[in-house]
């Protein structure tokens, strides 16, 4: 419901309410590294990590994590890892990201922020944390029009509107500080007439500590300290530019673009060059045309076009639309060699999972990683339109073609030849719903290497497609590691 047309406030004043912290920089930084020796459980998984019987691995210290996810695919299973950390993508050119693109450049924080929101604390209960929880993750009415949502975001920015009910002053000075640095941002290019419609402020707040730092780690970092989360946060790429991925069909023909990938709609096509002063590439000529605010309806998803012919690959492009080979966020790597269990979760394949696959050193980094125990593919239920079609060892060898893919920069000379890994280095465990509609082959995939396990679930029901749930992720990957345990 839009935060205007509510009649009473959602929290009592800020009078009397005391900062969950003393300081927003006080808070623990989020480790580079692991922190599988000395680091503190989520605090979700407080209650859950004290080693008594019965505990499941999955939920102690004996198992650490790396969860290559997008945003939304993978937010309703978070609370089945407890020493997490959760690669994302920054490649999303949809929704409000579309628009913060448009204007001021910069790296998609939409998946990003979607997750911080989903890992804000919520046990122990804390009042404050769930206002600050509210207004991070509100997003302006796209039914009042574009006046309508400039309006709701000028209370916002100036402090009036109700959202900020329930944030202790230090840390509602601090969101708001950035917000006012953002509203700044976007009047330096008022000509570019910046649509609030649909706009997350929670995006809309990391955008602006990210321009304001020129770091995107430390715009996570700061989110973090604000909500008390000790969630470990990786961006897959560190870099203060956009990045846009584009996808090869097997008829050769090319889509630029996540949302041209995933779920298209309609937009203005038409070249954009580049007017800010602010641009590295000013007065060369941007040749890719930034998309105005994409707003999905809520069958987007659902409802589809059809790919003309199946993915081959999927790779990142410059402005120029040329190839590049960017390279990964160093603590990516890191991880890889220092956490237990490695998940590929749900979500859309090629634009969710690939894109956090398609980069130098992350194949290297998952074959040959010394302590990595599982590599678990949690299957999607049902297929979508980057995956149409597909059956269970589809996704399986889109993985392995793709992390088993040269991505370098065109050697010169000789002496160019790449390791070529099984499957099996890749992905050891399959875990997938009995009631998905996914075609699974388990004498096929165990010919690959791969161990399958299933999740009962009856069909029907209250939802119409079967999506994973926390407990039954929980219970799959805890079985697992006691039958690697006991091996």
């Amino acid at each position: 419901m839009p935060i205007s047309k509510l009649k009473a406030p959602l929290f009592a004043p800020n009078v009397g309410i005391e900062s969950p912290g003393s300081s927003v920089f006080d808070l623990p930084i989020q480790p580079i590294l692991p922190p599988h020796v000395t680091a503190r459980p989520h605090p979700r998984a407080q209650d859950r990590v004290s080693g008594q019987p019965g505990t499941p691995l999955a939920q102690t210290n004996e198992a650490s994590f790396l969860v290559i996810s997008g945003g939304t695919g993978g937010n309703a299973i978070c609370s089945a890892f407890g020493n997490a950390c959760y690669v994302l993508p920054v490649s999303d050119d949809g929704g409000s990201s579309s628009e913060i693109i448009r204007v001021l450049g910069g790296p998609s924080v939409g998946d990003i922020r979607s997750r911080l929101v989903r890992l804000i604390p919520s046990d122990p209960p804390s009042p404050p944390l769930e206002a600050i929880q509210r207004l991070l993750s509100y997003r302006l009415p796209a039914e009042y029009g574009s006046k309508g949502a400039r309006e709701e975001w000028r209370d916002i920015v100036e402090g009036r509107s109700v959202l900020w009910s329930g944030i202790p002053d230090d840390r509602k000075e601090t969101i708001r500080g950035f917000l006012v640095y953002f509203e700044s941002e976007l009047l330096r290019r008022a000509h570019k007439n910046f649509d609030f419609r649909n706009g997350s402020i929670g995006n809309y707040f990391i955008a602006a500590a990210q321009n304001f730092f020129r770091s995107l780690p430390s715009a996570i970092f700061l989110f973090s300290s604000i909500t008390n989360s000790q969630a470990t946060i990786l961006p897959v790429i560190v870099t203060n530019h956009t990045v846009t991925i584009a996808a090869e069909l097997l008829n050769g023909t090319r889509l630029v673009g996540q949302c041209e990938i995933s779920h298209p709609v309609p937009q203005d096509t038409a070249a954009f060059t580049s007017n800010d002063p602010l641009s590295p590439i000013e007065g060369l000529g941007e040749s890719i045309a930034p998309k105005s605010n994409v707003m999905f309806g809520k069958d987007s998803e659902s409802k589809y076009e059809h790919l003309s012919a199946p993915i081959t690959r999927l790779y990142y492009i410059n402005a120029y639309g040329m190839e590049i080979h960017p390279s990964p966020n160093a603590a990516y790597l890191a991880n890889l060699g220092e956490r237990d269990v490695l998940i590929y979760s749900c979500g859309s394949l090629w634009t969710s999972i690939i894109p956090c696959l398609a980069l130098r050193g992350v194949a290297d980094g998952i074959a040959r990683s010394p302590r990595l125990q599982a590599k678990i593919l949690l299957l999607n239920s049902e297929n979508d339109r980057e995956t149409e079609g597909y059956t269970a060892v589809d996704y399986i060898l889109a993985i392995g073609k793709t992390l088993n893919s040269n991505y370098q920069a065109a050697p010169y000379g000789l002496g160019n030849a790449s390791t070529t890994y099984p499957i099996s280095a890749f992905v050891t465990h399959l875990v997938y719903l009995s009631a998905g509609s996914v075609r699974v082959d388990v004498n096929h995939i165990t010919s690959l290497g791969v161990r399958c396990m299933k999740v009962e679930r009856e069909r029907g029901g209250s939802e119409d497609i079967p999506r994973f749930r926390a407990r039954e992720v929980e219970s799959a990957v805890d079985d697992i590691l006691r039958e690697l345990k006991a091996a």
